[in-house]
């Protein structure tokens, strides 16, 4: 009976504290993709404060991005990998070569490791007997949650440099950047709305894509997502011929 009281006094612990599946699962991916930025830009001998410098922004968010203390926006993360000459594929996607392999108890409650589950790439597929397949497995995707609940889950079971092959989720009031600001890389991106409805913006032009949707541009034009209604936007994308972020622009007057 007394081991019983102690059982229920931790889980209330546990609730209170708020550490949930989701709570840890997403704090783990946080500090697995800020892992990977610290790791790059330590690499090209860029100090933290030069580095917030040339993206004219704090360096105390570059510092809580690196620590896992905040999830950045999509701009910021594209202005990262850009200033660091990083495919973002790479970056946002590829496992730490030093963690080593977290006890099942680790994997996400829902069934989908992520982005930091520590697996080595060969293994992305996720299934026993699976070892450099082809075939990504719905319950073993590589994931990355941004700021505002936005998520990226690859699409293939390793990294391909050439092509992001993505599904994309945006929550409703979600958007790639700030009203006030546009963004430009190199390649073509195609999208295929599966739910919700997706304002895109493209230069002077905006558009709604919804369910059954697709749409197709040249990404070294400014542009710009986010969620019309109340509905979470599921969408499968790809980005072909990305390499790095071009930059972050206002919008065209």
């Amino acid at each position: 009976m007394k081991s019983t009281r102690s059982g229920a006094r931790q889980r209330r612990r546990h609730q209170g504290n708020g550490l949930d599946g989701a709570t840890v699962d997403r704090q783990n991916l946080r500090d697995d993709l800020g892992h990977r930025l610290r790791a790059a830009r330590e690499q090209r001998g860029i100090g933290l404060r030069e580095l917030a410098r040339r993206l004219g922004v704090s360096a105390s968010l570059i510092s809580q991005i690196e620590t896992g203390k905040t999830e950045p926006s999509i701009n910021t993360l594209f202005a990262i990998v850009s200033e660091l000459e990083l495919p973002v594929n790479e970056i946002v996607f590829q496992s730490r070569p030093e963690s080593p392999r977290p006890p099942d108890s680790a994997v996400e409650r829902n069934g989908r490791a992520g982005a930091g589950d520590g697996d080595p790439e060969p293994n992305a597929a996720g299934a026993a007997g699976e070892t450099d397949s082809p075939v990504q497995r719905a319950t073993n995707r590589r994931s990355i949650s941004l700021e505002s609940g936005v998520s990226w889950e690859r699409l293939t079971a390793q990294a391909d440099h050439n092509v992001d092959f993505l599904y994309l989720r945006y929550p409703p009031g979600s958007e790639s950047t700030p009203s006030d600001s546009l963004m430009r890389h190199n390649g073509t991106e195609y999208g295929y709305v599966l739910k919700g409805r997706l304002q895109v913006s493209i230069g002077f032009d905006t558009y709604e894509v919804g369910p059954g949707d697709s749409i197709a541009f040249d990404c070294t034009q400014p542009h710009r997502f986010a969620t019309v209604g109340d509905e979470t936007v599921e969408a499968v994308w790809f980005v072909v011929g990305r390499r790095a972020t071009l930059s972050v622009d206002p919008p065209p007057v």
